[in-house]
């Protein structure tokens, strides 16, 4: 995979493109019989050290796209889909992670308590 940074635009639904100077780092695409659908992801890298999340979904004519700006500063994290914006505590951006995934499985709270705590995050 090349390191080069290039002029990257991206398309998404909600507004005009999100352009930034990056690589890609990383891109996976999975089918899903029952919807018949194809999800692409891509994760790119930028010149300024940002992740950006790039999700395109297709089933027969109907597709979406959606990106992500994912920023770190100290202990906050920005993520920003070019409309909106989303800060919270690192800590609580991987608590949540964890436990939409499942990955902290033995101390999982439940889903009610993972929304109200996304929901106090941008409060």
């Amino acid at each position: 995979m090349s390191r080069t940074m290039e002029d990257i635009s991206l398309k998404h639904d909600n507004g005009d493109a999100l352009r930034f100077k990056g690589r890609l780092f990383s891109e996976c695409s999975h089918f899903d019989e029952e919807s018949g659908s194809l999800t692409r992801q891509q994760l790119y890298v930028t010149d300024t050290g940002e992740k950006v999340y790039y999700i395109v979904r297709g089933a027969g004519k109907e597709r979406s796209r959606s990106v992500y700006k994912l920023s770190v500063d100290g202990d906050l994290c920005v993520i920003d889909n070019g409309k909106d914006a989303l800060t919270m505590n690192f800590d609580m951006l991987m608590l949540a992670v964890k436990s939409l995934c499942n990955l902290a499985s033995d101390a999982r709270p439940p889903i009610e308590a993972v929304e109200d705590m996304l929901k106090a995050a941008n409060a």
